[in-house]
This record gives C-alpha cells, sequence and structure tokens, in this order.
C-alpha cells in the first residue's frame, strides 16, 4: 500500500463569472450538446474566436500540486478567495478539475460548509446513518458511534427533527460531531472553528487535537493561525489560486504575514471579495498604515508601547455623518479583545472628500500573541456599514519585555490579553 494518502497534480478550476446563469439540462439537451461540441470548437478556431475570454472567467486554482502523507496533518492557509475551499472542494469531488488531477488513496470524511452532504428533509438521526453509508460503513459500526456523535453535539433532544428546522449552530454541531467520530481515513476541513459559540470552538479545537494525534490524514483550512501552529506541523499558502509556499506551519505563516503587509489598502483593494470589504462603499478605505511613536511603519511592537494607526479615507456618495472604528480580536479565538470608536464628522460628507485619521493606543499592555486586526467606516443613526477591512492586513505582533518580570507571570507563557500589576501583601 501507498504511503501517500494525497496526490495532486497540475490541479486547476476555472469559473466563468457574470453573464447568463447556468440552469439544469435534461438528457436529450446535454446529448445533444456533447454531439454538437466538436463542430462549436471547430467553427470557433476557424473564425480566431475562444469559447471564453479572459474577461469573463477565472482561475479559482492554478497548477496546484502536492503530496501528502498517511497520517499527516496539513494546514492550509490565504486570504479569502485565495483557492483554499475550491481546493477542498475539488478533493471531495463536489467539484470536478478544469485540469489535471487528484488522487486519494481513503475514505474521505469533509466538513466544508454548515450540513455539506446531510439531506434537509431527513432527520438528524437519518443524516448520522447516511452520512455513515456514504464513508462506507457498516451499521454496526455507526451504531457504536452513534451515542458519543449525539454527545458531541448536544443535540439529542432534536435527533428525530428533519434537520431543515436546524438552526445554524446545531446544524454544525451535528456536521462536525459526525465528520470527526465517523473516523474517515482522511478528513476535510474548512473553517469550522469560525462557526458557533466560543465553547464549541474550544470543543472542536480539542476533537481537531484528538483526531490529528490518532494517525488520520487531515487537511485543515483556517484563518485561526494559532489554531493552524497547534493542529498542523507542515501548512501550505495559497494566493490567487497557487501554492506559493509548502513548508513547516512556522515558516509558512510567517511568509503569509509578510505577503499581507506588502498589499496596499485602497478603495479597490479585493472590493471584490465580500469577506475582506464590506459594506455599500459610500466610503471607503484608501490607505492604512500601523505606526510607532516615531513614525516608523512597523507590525511588531513590544509591551507598554505606543501604537498608532493611520487610517486615510475617499467618500463616493454623500454621507449624513461618518464614525470609525478600531478592533483588536484574539489570535485564537477570533473573539474581540479591545475597540475604540470615534466621530470623524457629524455633519454631511460629499463625494470626493478625502482625509486622514490618526488613532493612537498609548502604553499597550496587550500579552505577547498576535492580535488580527478590523477596521470599520459607519454611519450611526441610521445605521449604516460603509466599509470593513478584516484580515486585510497582517496582525498586530506584541512582543515580550522586561515589564512581564516584576509582575509574577512567565513571559513565555502568558495567560489572558492584558497585564495587571499584583503583588503579595500578606
Amino acid at each position: 500500500m501507498t504511503d501517500i494518502a494525497i496526490r495532486v497534480e497540475n490541479l486547476s478550476k476555472q469559473y466563468r463569472i457574470g453573464g447568463p446563469q447556468a440552469r439544469y439540462k435534461t438528457i436529450r439537451e446535454s446529448l445533444t450538446e456533447a454531439v454538437q461540441a466538436p463542430f462549436r470548437r471547430l467553427s470557433s478556431i476557424v473564425r480566431g474566436q475562444s469559447s471564453a475570454t479572459s474577461n469573463d472567467t477565472i482561475w479559482a486554482l492554478k497548477d496546484v500540486s502536492f503530496e501528502v502523507q498517511r497520517g499527516e496533518v496539513v494546514g492550509i492557509i490565504g486570504r479569502n478567495g485565495a483557492g483554499k475551499t475550491t481546493l477542498l472542494k475539488v478533493l471531495s469531488r463536489i467539484t470536478e478539475p478544469t485540469e489535471g488531477y487528484a488522487e486519494i488513496h481513503g475514505r474521505v470524511g469533509s466538513l466544508l460548509e454548515v450540513g455539506t452532504g446531510f439531506h434537509p428533509e431527513l432527520t438528524g438521526r437519518e443524516n448520522i446513518y447516511l452520512n455513515g453509508a456514504i464513508l462506507g460503513m457498516k451499521r454496526a459500526e455507526i451504531d457504536r458511534k452513534f451515542h458519543e456523535i449525539v454527545a458531541f453535539a448536544e443535540i439529542e433532544k432534536f435527533m428525530d427533527t428533519p434537520v431543515k428546522h436546524y438552526s445554524s449552530g446545531m446544524y454544525v454541531r451535528l456536521a462536525f460531531a459526525v465528520a470527526a467520530h465517523l473516523e474517515p481515513e482522511i478528513l476535510l476541513v474548512d473553517e469550522v472553528l469560525a462557526v458557533g459559540d466560543i465553547g464549541f470552538q474550544k470543543k472542536c479545537l480539542g476533537k481537531m487535537e484528538d483526531v490529528s494525534r490518532g494517525g488520520r490524514t487531515v487537511l485543515f483550512v483556517s484563518h485561526n493561525m494559532q489554531a493552524v501552529r497547534a493542529l498542523c506541523p507542515r501548512s501550505l499558502l495559497l494566493e490567487e489560486g497557487s501554492i506559493i509556499t509548502d513548508a513547516s506551519t512556522a515558516d509558512t505563516i510567517q511568509a503569509y504575514y509578510e505577503h499581507l503587509r506588502q498589499v496596499e489598502v485602497d478603495a479597490d483593494t479585493d472590493v471584490m471579495n465580500p469577506k475582506n470589504r464590506r459594506g455599500s462603499g459610500a466610503v471607503r478605505f484608501t490607505e492604512i498604515r500601523i505606526r510607532d511613536e516615531s513614525g516608523r511603519e512597523c507590525s511588531e511592537f513590544m509591551m507598554g508601547s505606543t501604537i498608532r494607526f493611520v487610517l486615510s479615507y475617499r467618500t463616493f456618495s454623500q454621507v449624513d455623518g461618518l464614525f470609525i472604528r478600531v478592533l483588536l480580536r484574539s489570535g485564537r479565538s477570533r473573539e474581540v479583545v479591545t475597540s475604540t470608536e470615534f466621530v470623524i464628522s457629524e455633519e454631511p460628507l460629499y463625494p470626493g472628500h478625502t482625509d486622514t485619521v490618526t488613532i493612537e493606543f498609548p502604553n499597550v499592555n496587550l500579552r505577547p500573541g498576535e492580535y488580527p486586526l478590523y477596521f470599520l467606516l459607519f454611519q450611526r443613526f441610521p445605521k449604516r456599514t460603509f466599509d470593513v477591512v478584516d484580515d486585510l492586513t497582517g496582525p498586530l505582533m506584541i512582543l515580550p519585555d522586561g515589564v512581564l518580570e516584576g509582575l509574577g507571570i512567565s513571559p513565555t507563557q502568558p495567560v489572558g490579553f492584558f497585564n495587571i500589576e499584583s503583588r503579595i501583601v500578606g
């Protein structure tokens, strides 16, 4: 038996953008198109035309090649739109590649989108057995795992309810429990730790750690760099559908952050990606800079430093007042660590107005770690969001300093977010 669980060779996936939406075809239509296709291609060659121009297609994946050994746990990171989910969909056989191929040696379990593989009309109980059967498991095997799955999902009283009536939280609890407990030889996981409450995310991370130690092959897509560090010795970095780094997780994450810091945020940066850039667009950030107290651009700060966010913006249509908000989040749980909000203008602003705002955080005593950044331009009354920049810039890096020495805190393993001075008084 080969030691390779996944082999990907020159894998590419092209999508058509814009134009008329595809519809389902009858068998007769599909057969007719198949017969006519060679003649249409010949005709287009004679006319010097291609069937699709570069303007109406996009390569979600381009010439991707890598191998994963049996029992290896590999992270896949990159900005939104880099091709991570498309790659997992091709490996899960949900999507056909345009070029290249992938070999999968072993039965595959996937947790890509909430409830992928669930039938909405079936109950939770029936979907557990359906997914087990798809994985090639016998009923007796599923029976042995059933109560463990139900206990993990914490939805026992809803097991005989059709899953179409489940909330998104219930859906993802059951979906993760099924994927993690039915023991496929290869597990493909996409951003499961970004869904659900904090308690469930911690529970999922604990289960993922068990899976990674259990000898199964795992491909793990996440924006949670702390989780990727904890689970994956090796990681791939995707950018615009191609692998640009395949190395140890520490080196890959460093390359990712360096790449993010090179991104010049302007009014058009990633506007087409709603996960990174949201809002009406009436006002947009045109530049985001992070500087120290002396005005030098940097991303790494010692504890106790002063951090300045230099934020430029431009209005594209009239707005009746403008607010700005900056949030720092936990690199592990993604919860908000701290935030600040200011009024830029309570008066109307008109198209073409530009300005720069500098927000200063003095004496930042956050403990060492990574703090992803979130920037927001909005109107409060009535509430309107103009621009959100999320994960487009590298995170703040807070480094340990001597300030920890007198606080009774280990500088290598500080717990929590902030330093609060303490002493023994009796």
